[in-house]
């Protein structure tokens, strides 16, 4: 019964060729001609030997395909097949090369996250169809590894997008296909000038360790072990204005990690809160049971819900009794006085109690509780639902049914009559005011402290330590591949190899107006005789983080790197402030490589370039490539009317290279005219002048 579709895959295959020589699919060629040659990383081998970071090799371009618009205006989504680049047997090409190469991640969002629509994606390579299955499973994880999380992640793990990291090399041509054209997307991958040590992509490895390292990200250095590495350590007190030497070591050799301890940050609770309901309309009823206690005194039903439907209004009936209504932000009236209604607004989301008196739910062990729909400007929507019995004068909480999670529902035999939505959303509670000036100290700290690198008498890293470690928006989870932020412990860690000819230095400055008192600093360093001639040969390059901040200017990209010289780009840190209806997010991020008019890549959003979607509609998140570690609203320490986002992107495996120059910029707003402020950090590798 699949012959049908088997048959359409081996002629896809067959025209391979042909697609890839056709005018309409663009074949980048590699962009510039370095005077530096090393072999180059492929595959696995660049994340099982991120120690070549620093490596400056020749003859590889990166490069990327994307649902961008064409005409610069906002309209970066596929909506139908005259999008595509080519059509082959009914199917849209969205990506296609010939010649050397490798596909090093690939992302999509459509529909909120849901990707079911896209169908499925075919990956051609060198011939060979090298996956063939519906989008949506491959991003779940059910191909099994290597196409595993974290290397590939669906829309929950991803906040709104689906991504595949899995590094696919080839030697001749690559094709990517899909059964839709409606979407956003894009494709980023490295050409090579030859295929020298490069071998067709094989699904069947599962890569297993590669998996563990990245299972791992944020609490280790991934990289191998180094033979002679020494720790040195010590406690920092550092007053405002002071600098504190953390570590200066003599002689050819690597940095590789650097922890910090700073118990004066304040991890602040999570204020998100994301939570799956369902909606019923007008006829419409949910039904369900909760557990009590038998010797309450009474008990206080509570439902979170989404204000921003209007409105809304149901009968509440407990064991066949009618009681009262739900009426958000407005109690109704009580003929018996037998009950109170009081609404409290909990940021955006909202929740309301009703308190029923001992006379209804003394000596019960549980009560069915009834909905039906009064009104609603559209529905009537639940998420979460909670009891709490009075117990000698106290408030304990008994039972909570959570909407929409099947084993939750079940234990409570929910049901619902006329359903009209079921879905997720993610809104806020707001921070008390102990929480937010702990916030708010905790960023001014990690603002003022900057982190200072010296190699070989030059400084190459000066970046406030927040931003340095993953997020400037206070103490928050960060588990990315390179560097990492535990809030648990208070400790910020970081393992980029930084190798250095002959001495480096590492310093701590205080540029906040609070001292820091019962702080901890390691640095490791490693012997490695051959970096002198390395470094000075250019086979490979320094460290850098490249740091600035302030407002947005209209017309104009944020800058998060501009360079002369020769070196490659390997990620990007970013705390952004901008209008809380969070339309900063629309811009574009634009890479121009050795002064090229055109950008090399060109994407479709801000939350698309750090690979989540839909301002990233399932809240903060980690994985060892990408993350949007932290989001403030007003009522969460952003300033009032304002909206705080921090993001991370790292480019490992498709780290981008450049011989003169390199510009690595973002719209804010869809072109350029969103007001914001902007502060971030830049990391890559290399020799050469910083501009901005």
């Amino acid at each position: 019964m699949r012959i049908g579709r088997y048959a359409v895959v081996l002629a896809v295959v067959l025209a391979l060729t042909a697609v890839c020589s056709s005018a309409r699919v663009r074949a980048f060629p590699p962009l510039f001609t370095a005077s530096v040659v090393s072999p180059k990383t492929v595959g696995w081998t660049s994340y099982r030997q991120l120690n070549r970071l620093p490596e400056l090799t020749s003859g590889v371009a990166a490069a990327q395909f994307a649902s961008t618009d064409p005409q610069g205006a906002n309209r970066d989504y596929w909506d139908g097949p005259q999008h595509c680049l080519s059509l082959l047997l009914g199917q849209c090409v969205i990506a296609a090369h010939a010649g050397a190469g490798e596909i090093d991640g690939i992302w999509f969002t459509w529909n909120g996250g849901d990707v079911r629509g896209i169908g499925n994606i075919s990956i051609v390579l060198d011939g060979q169809l090298v996956v063939h299955a519906p989008l949506q499973d491959v991003v779940d994880g059910k191909l099994g590894a290597p196409f595993a999380y974290p290397l590939v992640g669906n829309a929950s793990q991803s906040s709104g997008g689906v991504y595949i990291h899995v590094p696919m090399p080839f030697r001749f041509a690559m094709l990517v296909t899909t059964d839709s054209s409606s979407f956003y997307y894009h494709v980023t991958y490295r050409t090579f000038a030859d295929a020298a040590g490069v071998s067709t992509f094989n699904p069947h490895d599962p890569a297993s360790d590669v998996l563990n390292t990245m299972r791992a990200a944020g609490a280790r250095d991934p990289k191998p072990p180094i033979p002679g590495a020494r720790t040195v350590g010590g406690a920092v007190n550092l007053a405002p204005g002071g600098t504190a030497e953390l570590a200066d070591v003599h002689g050819p050799g690597s940095l590789t990690a650097i922890r910090l301890r700073l118990p004066q940050t304040t991890q602040v609770s999570a204020s998100e809160v994301t939570a799956g309901g369902r909606a019923f309309g007008h006829g419409g009823s949910s039904t369900f049971t909760m557990r009590i206690d038998p010797h309450n005194n009474g008990i206080r039903l509570t439902r979170r819900f989404d204000p921003e439907v209007t409105r809304q209004s149901a009968e509440v009936v407990v064991d066949g009794a009618a009681i009262g209504r739900w009426a958000p932000n407005q109690p109704p009236a009580s003929p018996s006085g037998a009950y109170s209604v009081r609404a409290s607004s909990q940021g955006q989301w909202q929740q309301e109690s009703i308190d029923i008196p001992a006379a209804l739910t003394r000596g019960k062990s549980a009560l069915t509780i009834t909905n039906r729909f009064i009104s609603s400007d559209q529905d009537f929507n639940e998420f979460t639902y909670w009891v709490d019995d009075w117990i000698a004068g106290k408030l304990q909480r008994t039972d909570l049914l959570q909407i929409a999670d099947t084993a939750s529902e079940s234990a409570h035999d929910y049901h619902i009559v006329g359903q009209t939505w079921r879905g997720e959303r993610t809104f806020d509670y707001p921070l008390g005011s102990d929480e937010l000036s702990a916030l708010a100290r905790s960023r001014k700290l990690l603002d003022g402290l900057r982190l200072r690198i010296t190699f070989d008498g030059e400084t190459t890293v000066d970046s406030p330590v927040g931003e340095f470690f993953g997020s400037g928006f206070g103490l928050v989870p960060v588990r990315s591949l390179m560097f990492g932020i535990d809030p648990d412990s208070h400790t910020f860690s970081a393992w980029w190899p930084m190798p250095y000819a002959s001495h480096v230095a590492v310093q701590l400055y205080n540029g906040s107006s609070m001292p820091v008192s019962g702080a901890h600093a390691d640095v490791t360093t490693a012997p490695d005789p051959g970096a002198a001639a390395a470094l000075t040969s250019g086979r490979i390059g320094y460290f850098h983080s490249s740091s600035h901040a302030g407002p947005t200017v209209p017309n104009q990209d944020w800058e998060y790197l501009r360079a002369n010289g020769t070196g490659k780009f390997v990620g990007n840190v970013s705390d952004m402030i901008g209008p809380d209806n969070r339309s900063y997010l629309e811009g574009n991020e634009r890479v121009h490589v050795d002064g090229a008019p055109t950008p090399q890549v060109d994407g479709t959003g801000t939350e698309d370039y750090y690979e989540g979607g839909w301002y990233f509609n399932r809240g903060p998140f980690n994985t060892p490539l990408h993350g949007n570690t932290a989001h403030l609203t007003a009522v969460t320490g952003c300033a009032p009317s304002s909206d705080c986002t921090a993001a991370l992107r790292l480019w490992l495996a498709d780290a981008v290279p450049f011989q003169n120059s390199i510009l690595v910029g973002i719209q804010h707003g869809g072109i350029d005219e969103t007001p914001a402020t902007y502060s971030s950090t830049a990391f890559w590798y290399g020799r050469g002048n910083v501009h901005w």
